[in-house]
């Protein structure tokens, strides 16, 4: 027998999961602006700009109270898939 409660919470984060995903695609769109002003594939990856954004998401994310580490992690796993869709769609000029 399934407990109920879980049930409903997990309806709750499949409903968030809907959310992440227009979240997502949002950010798609912005990456792929960003992929079209690139005009060479060395500047894909920007460890500078990685390094900065790793850092207000772990300031960010203790401000808020969220485990730090988790937060690190999705955010690096992100950052990664937007890399490798930069590297699969980068047409050159």
């Amino acid at each position: 027998m399934k407990n109920n409660k879980i049930n409903i919470i997990r309806k709750k984060l499949d409903k968030l999961d809907l959310s992440m995903l227009a979240l997502i695609k949002k950010r798609s769109f912005l990456v792929n602006k960003i992929l079209h002003q690139k005009k060479y594939k060395n500047q894909i990856i920007d460890k500078k700009r990685i390094k900065v954004v790793l850092k207000r998401i772990k300031i960010e994310s203790k401000k808020k109270n969220i485990d730090s580490k988790i937060t690190n992690t999705i955010w690096k796993s992100i950052i990664k898939a937007f890399i490798n869709y930069e590297f699969r769609n980068f047409k050159k000029k």
